[in-house]
């Protein structure tokens, strides 16, 4: 029995068993594992949710994975459960995501793949506190320019790095209720396609993962109106990190574990109107439910 491709166990009784066997997620791929087979990878926000998914899947390849997360004893936890190495800390700050890089880059050697996972759901309208607005930008934005701020002259130097960044559909779409989401996820999908545009011929190859509805603690809380806009299409932390595996091994930079994305996406570049006024019909819903 091949062993399970996110915990590991190969006697087939844990959690991702009963999944598996529901079609929920895959079975055990190989395909794109020399991509990862024995890369250094560093997973943020990687002691719960799409992150602990993330840093399961790529040990699960092959990959040696630090595992960081502001949560201490789940960063412990995930990294001890993959063999892995954890150094929890705040990977949105300058200092942080330098303590985090540095000490990545002394356990492993070389990072090969960065995973900028971390982010953070918050904020309502433009009534949104500044600080409240602030911390969004920090974590759900500026922590990937500085990732990408450290780890771009020793990957150009050698000529390959990859970096993944974990944006959200509402980077390409909207997210009904939150301002700040919305905004700092279309930075962090305009950041990660500069960055591809920018250093793709000089050996940089850049992801983004733009979920919508994910069963994670972020999504539990998003209320009646998260339920109303994702719960019937929400999916699996762990059916992002298969469709992660998938666009590496095939090169793309979107990553779209919700397909129907792609068509929401093109509506709304080639019929902004049409699709501004669905969006609207979703609010008054949203509203009507209170």
């Amino acid at each position: 029995m091949l062993p399970c491709r996110y915990c590991a166990r190969g006697d087939g009784t844990c959690a991702h068993a009963g999944l598996a066997a529901r079609g929920i997620i895959a079975g055990m791929s190989t395909e794109g594992a020399g991509l990862v087979e024995a890369a250094g990878v560093v997973v943020t926000g990687g002691g719960h949710g799409i992150g602990r998914a993330l840093a399961r899947r790529l040990a699960a390849g092959g990959a040696r994975v630090v595992v960081n997360d502001l949560d201490a004893d789940a960063a412990i936890t995930v990294a001890t459960e993959i063999s892995g190495f954890a150094l929890p800390g705040d990977a949105a700050t300058e200092a942080g995501i330098h303590a985090l890089i540095a000490g990545a880059r002394d356990h492993l050697g070389e990072i090969d793949i960065f995973c900028a996972n971390a982010g953070i759901g918050t904020g309502t309208g433009p009534d949104t506190p500044e600080e409240v607005w602030q911390r969004a930008w920090e974590v759900n934005t500026m922590a990937h320019v500085r990732a990408a701020r450290e780890l771009l002259p020793a990957w150009l130097e050698r000529g390959h790095g990859r970096l993944v960044v974990t944006a959200s559909a509402a980077g390409l779409l909207t997210m009904l209720g939150s301002a700040p989401y919305s905004v700092t996820k279309h930075a962090a999908v305009a950041f990660a396609e500069w960055l591809a545009a920018t250093y793709g011929h000089r050996g940089i190859a850049v992801h983004c993962i733009c979920p919508q509805g994910v069963r994670t603690s972020m999504f539990e809380a998003s209320g009646q109106a998260g339920q109303l806009l994702m719960g019937d299409s929400a999916i699996e932390p762990e059916q992002v990190a298969d469709a992660l595996w998938d666009g590496m091994a095939a090169g793309r930079f979107l990553i779209l574990p919700h397909p129907e994305v792609q068509d929401f996406y093109t509506l709304r570049a080639s019929e902004t109107d049409r699709w501004l006024r669905g969006m609207s019909r979703l609010q008054q819903r949203i509203e009507e439910i209170g």
